[in-house]
């Protein structure tokens, strides 16, 4: 299965509805009415119609560079998501959002350890291209203590965000857990 447009349009929906969360201070965010838990840097939300279970975090800094020079940017925001939507029979969807649109025909490389993972953009998002590439992603997140993701805007500013990968494992096992 690859992704379609209904895949895109269902991860911002979702997107959209934990953006705001995220961005509260921590005791607004444990009063979230569909945020469930918190595993360390990461944290698991539950959408019930229709059932939607994520884990999320945002990158602990990022660097964005113009022509070899680092440059202020304003960005939106910058999530990475692990998605389970049973009801479309979606099993660990990861995506990121980057905050800017992506410069066209463009891909976004993830790194972790050793390994580098190269996923597709559209508008402001990035997916790996198929579920298998979900699981090698995943597998090497659950393994990994900090994912590197860089990408290119539709201006031409590379992007460089680290976020943590400490409590990965747990919020995803968890929002797995809750859409089952």
């Amino acid at each position: 299965m690859t992704r379609n447009g209904l895949d895109r349009v269902h991860a911002a929906v979702t997107a959209a509805v934990c953006m705001a969360a995220l961005t509260l201070p921590a005791a607004a965010q444990e009063e979230s009415t569909n945020r469930v838990a918190a595993e360390t840097d990461w944290s698991v939300f539950v959408e019930e119609s229709p059932r939607a279970c994520w884990s999320v975090s945002s990158p602990k800094e990022w660097v964005a560079t113009r022509n070899g020079q680092t440059v202020q940017v304003r960005r939106g925001d910058i999530l990475m998501f692990v998605t389970y939507r049973p009801d479309q029979d979606v099993n660990g969807e990861i995506s990121f959002s980057g905050g800017y649109p992506f410069a066209a025909d463009s891909t976004v490389s993830v790194e972790i350890g050793d390994e580098t993972f190269q996923l597709f953009t559209s508008g402001d998002w990035a997916w790996p291209a198929n579920p298998e590439d979900d699981a090698r992603l995943k597998a090497a997140m659950e393994a990994g203590a900090q994912a590197i993701v860089t990408g290119i805007s539709s201006r031409g500013t590379t992007t460089r965000d680290t976020f943590s990968l400490f409590g990965f494992t747990a919020a995803t096992a968890e929002a797995e857990r809750r859409c089952q």
